[in-house]
């Protein structure tokens, strides 16, 4: 294969985008790196602002993004974003549901032990995760049999190989996300056609909006002691760019990935991998 074939086997221009969660960190990065790849970027978020700067990015640098307000745990919602997609750009050929998050509701501390955390946080957690999800993967999965092509990329966590203290609803949900990307792989394949395909990505440890309050001191910016020991577990020494998950997720999106379906991929500095000792 000469140079020129692997350049088109990760080529991804033309093609259309949506990313659910699009306005947050992880996802506002893989969006503007669509977008620079030639990509129709969708940018899907419950907070319509977050989603048009996010848009407006993408098209200030000479590429083509819609911001679309979306709710994931609202059927509705996604399909009335569908729509929407559709007709800005005609089609859907990726869809990246990177929408999830923790929240302090249901993270176990010296004041809130587990046996009180509130079930309807924990809920509330494993909903914006799972379902959030699950829903769009109905809605824009069915999009794709019907043209009988696309590729599905959710988004799990280190915390689904390996569930952390203090956030058991999170570890649980992203858990289920991997398990599901294992079973919608399959399922798309055998019910419908074999050139759908499902994966994940699993993050390590990126400083978001959702942990940074476990991470770092709010006044200082300073590790906390748990902020400390992931560093301390993680072999390259440092939290994750954003940027860092970009060439796994365009493998992952182009041709170049064409017979990978079903896994769940770590990028995690090697947090994986370290036993402790």
């Amino acid at each position: 294969m000469d140079s020129t074939s692997w350049v088109e086997l990760f080529d991804l221009s033309g093609r259309v985008a949506v990313i659910t969660g699009g306005g947050g960190v992880l996802g506002a990065s893989m969006a503007r790196a669509l977008g620079q790849k030639g990509v129709k970027v969708a940018i899907l978020d419950i907070n319509p602002e977050a989603a048009e700067e996010v848009a407006e990015a993408i098209r200030a640098t000479g590429g083509q993004a819609a911001g679309i307000t979306c709710d994931v745990l609202d059927k509705v919602s996604i399909q009335s974003a569908a729509e929407a997609v559709v007709d800005e750009y005609g089609k859907v050929d990726i869809l990246i549901n990177g929408a999830g998050g923790n929240s302090k509701g249901a993270t176990s501390t010296p004041d809130l032990p587990f046996f009180d955390l509130p079930a309807d946080a924990v809920q509330w957690v494993f909903d914006l995760n799972f379902i959030g999800t699950l829903l769009p993967s109905q809605v824009f999965g069915k999009m794709m049999v019907e043209q009988g092509r696309g590729v599905i990329l959710n988004i799990s966590s280190m915390n689904a190989f390996r569930p952390l203290t203090r956030i058991p609803a999170y570890s649980a949900a992203k858990a289920a996300v991997s398990n599901f990307t294992q079973w919608l792989a399959v399922h798309m394949n055998q019910e419908y056609s074999p050139d759908i395909r499902v994966n994940a990505l699993a993050p390590g440890f990126f400083l978001t909006a959702q942990n940074r309050f476990l991470l770092t001191e709010e006044d200082s910016g300073e590790l906390t002691p748990r902020g400390r020991s992931i560093i301390d577990q993680t072999p390259m020494g440092r939290f994750g760019d954003p940027e860092d998950l970009i060439s796994t997720m365009i493998w992952l999106l182009s041709d170049g990935a064409r017979f990978v379906t079903g896994i769940v991929v770590p990028v995690d500095g090697g947090f994986s991998a370290f036993s402790g000792v």
